[in-house]
């Protein structure tokens, strides 16, 4: 089944949906963040079949989020390591880690953040780098963008609607 492509919406998220979307490729970023790069490492660590791993892994690559590189010739063996732009994925999967042990996790947190220097458990929170404010409700809203299209302004519009009248 061949699944729908998000590139053409204008919405940010679910352009990168359209990266990433599938469970797989979050858990191959999640796995490169732990360092893995290589294909057999992945296999280990997924209960995945190889047909998928290849196409997953095929597709970060297009996506711009992995780079393929030659580590042996004879055999060729290529590793995947995270280019600039998956590097900046992690913020996403800290907060989908946070997100997951704060209601998904009934048996206990099985990983966690940490800070390096004191092991404290870190509870991670977005904040806009210009004022320090936490990245809630209270105090941001979504907004149109330069460039949005019918579709963003009608739904922007909507959810300013709703939130004049849960406030007003």
């Amino acid at each position: 089944m061949q699944r729908k492509s998000f590139a053409g919406m204008q919405c940010p998220i679910a352009r990168g949906l359209d990266r990433v979307g599938e469970w797989w490729s979050i858990l191959i970023l999640r796995d490169c963040f732990h360092g893995l790069t290589r294909f057999d490492q992945f296999q280990k660590s997924l209960p995945i079949a190889t047909n998928m791993l290849a196409r997953r892994l095929a597709g970060l690559v297009e996506a711009g989020l992995l780079e393929r590189r030659q580590y042996s010739e004879r055999p060729p063996r290529d590793e995947y390591v995270l280019t600039d732009r998956g590097r900046d994925f992690r913020p996403v999967l800290i907060a989908m880690m946070a997100w997951g042990n704060r209601h998904f996790a009934e048996e206990g947190v099985a990983s966690h953040l940490v800070d390096i220097e004191t092991g404290v458990p870190a509870d991670p929170v977005m904040v806009d780098r210009a004022s320090g404010k936490p990245v809630d409700s209270r105090h941001f809203k979504f907004a149109a963008g330069p460039a949005a299209g019918e579709g963003v302004l009608r739904r922007l519009a909507y959810a300013e609607r709703m939130r004049e009248k849960r406030d007003g």
